[in-house]
């Protein structure tokens, strides 16, 4: 086994690690059988498991791997967002924002990120030597490309809750 591949085991192991953490986590907080939109923290967990670290273990479809990680956790972060903002305290303070609310989850949820990007990286890495891939920001892969879809989907999702609540 290369160091490359060692690398990329741990990774998938790790964002293996968190994808069960995160599932386990929301069917403890969030049983599915509760409110129907307990539903999807459930269903973004399987497919977190059973789908996205398969497709990472291919080079034919690591990008459709990193693809479906980086939505889900767009999904996740505006979803949380949602929740905490739903279930703000009367008294807003620093420790409120970041003990009590899901700010420390939508943090670990983009680690989950991050080892998706890296794992992608990795895979489009030839040798130790190339330098950082150039490009315009706001193209796919670059992370110009995920802050605009995380913005959208934002504006979206805040479009719906205000016309269809």
């Amino acid at each position: 086994m290369t160091q490359k591949q060692n690398i990329r085991s741990l990774l998938i192991f790790s964002l293996l690690c968190l994808s069960l953490g995160g599932l386990m986590l929301h069917y403890r907080i969030h049983p599915p059988g509760e409110l129907p939109g307990n539903i999807i923290p459930t269903v973004a967990g399987i497919i977190s498991i059973v789908v996205i670290i398969p497709l990472f273990y291919f080079h034919r479809t690591i990008a459709y791997g990193y693809m479906l990680n980086g939505m889900i956790v767009i999904i996740g972060t505006i979803g949380m967002l949602h929740f905490s903002l739903l279930h703000l305290p009367h008294v807003l303070t620093l420790q409120v924002v970041i003990l009590k609310s899901l700010l420390a989850d939508i943090i670990v949820l983009w680690g989950k990120f991050a080892i998706g990007k890296a794992l992608f990286e990795l895979d489009l890495l030839k040798k130790p030597e190339d330098t950082v891939r150039k490009g315009r920001f706001l193209r796919y892969p670059n992370m110009g490309w995920w802050w605009v879809h995380l913005a959208a989907l934002s504006i979206v999702s805040a479009l719906g809750n205000l016309f269809w609540s």
